[in-house]
């Protein structure tokens, strides 16, 4: 609208970030938003207006230095696209956004970015596969219309993640609901994160819980995500419900706890650190990350406590629990024994012989996930 555009310089002369201009239909609020010192510009081929107005566009962005973004939509292509989206809907996508960069390359002007966005996962996923083969400019990544903050944070992590995979995407955008858009960055940052992307703030992880949980470990980890939001460095931390397996399988985290009924322990990099009771868990190991950062990101280490934790962490283990070390150590011992082979496991008396597939008997016979 005229009056957001007129708004629009105020914004940006305020905003401790990029201002960035999404225009559909009229030209001149693109024309606007470049005057008003937007920091990109999106144009929308489906309703932009035709090569006259683009180039209008083109020679404003050119002469103010601004980049634009080629948005193709799912839900506004082009008219004459029309009878190919309901025949081919990731083609149409594609065209769509080809047909523009050739006008882009036609008006001499290559300061642009592309996105092709919709609602089906499978088409956002497969027409960005198919436009990266087919040109060599910086694409933006983003599933339309996307949901509310649970199944829109679903639905983007499965795209975009499996383009990201796959090297495809230079910028991206989560799209939710409007009562939840102060999520869409934190949902970027943790998709980023997962593929280890990018590194910005702790990351947290907490095992699935089972039946030997003896502590409230749902409000622990609660309060401990809401703790670590404050501190700003790439730390891992690791909450694990039990002390069956050990502290093994946690022996990456930077910090970490694990707990029973009355107490618990708090670990570093997998080595016992304190023995503390349960209720106090969450402050002990907040101290304990404290005292890292203050003493120079150096992990201070009592040996007295570590020896108590370390006493109680063997009394709370199950020794017959099958850890990933102790499965290790059986599968070395079988080999020995049997001279190594495709049987050292069913040697071991860990797993039985293996059974063949009936592939033609199963309801997914021939259904099988791959990559190209």
């Amino acid at each position: 609208r005229e009056g957001d555009a007129d708004a629009l310089k105020t914004l940006v002369a305020q905003s401790p970030i990029p201002i960035i201009a999404d225009i559909h239909f009229n030209h001149t609020l693109a024309l606007k938003a470049i005057a008003s010192g937007a920091a990109c510009v999106r144009l929308n081929p489906g309703n932009i207006g035709g090569p006259e107005k683009v180039a209008e566009v083109v020679a404003a962005a050119k002469a103010a230095d601004v980049p634009l973004r080629i948005g193709v939509n799912s839900g506004s292509l082009p008219k004459h696209l029309m009878d190919l989206e309901y025949s081919d809907p990731v083609e149409a996508l594609v065209t769509a956004a080809v047909e523009f960069v050739a006008l882009m390359e036609k008006l001499d002007f290559e300061d642009f970015k592309i996105s092709m966005k919709s609602t089906s996962v499978p088409n956002t996923i497969a027409s960005n596969r198919r436009l990266a083969e087919r040109i060599p400019y910086p694409i933006h990544l983003g599933v339309t219309e996307a949901g509310t903050r649970w199944t829109g944070s679903l639905k983007s992590a499965v795209g975009l993640g499996a383009l990201l995979a796959d090297d495809i995407g230079d910028t991206i955008r989560i799209s939710l609901s409007t009562f939840h858009a102060e999520e869409e960055v934190k949902v970027a940052w943790e998709i980023l994160k997962a593929l280890k992307l990018r590194e910005r703030g702790p990351v947290l992880i907490a095992c699935p819980t089972c039946g030997r949980l003896q502590f409230d470990m749902d409000s622990v980890v609660v309060e401990i995500e809401e703790r670590l939001a404050a501190y700003p460095d790439a730390i891992e931390v690791s909450v694990l419900g039990c002390a069956v397996n050990g502290i093994g399988e946690a022996r990456h985290a930077d910090f970490g706890i694990t707990g029973a009924k009355d107490a618990g322990m708090i670990f570093s990099k997998g080595e016992p650190l304190k023995k503390v009771p349960t209720d106090r868990l969450v402050d002990e190991l907040f101290a304990e990350i404290d005292r890292y950062y203050d003493s120079g990101k150096t992990v201070i280490r009592d040996e007295q406590a570590a020896a108590e934790a370390a006493e109680w962490l063997a009394e709370n283990e199950d020794a017959e629990a099958m850890t990933p070390e102790r499965l290790a150590a059986m599968e070395a011992a079988a080999s020995e024994k049997a001279g190594g082979g495709d049987d050292v496991l069913e040697a071991a008396g860990v797993m039985s012989k293996k059974k063949t597939i009936d592939e033609g008997a199963s309801p997914v016979a021939g259904r099988r996930f791959t990559r190209t």
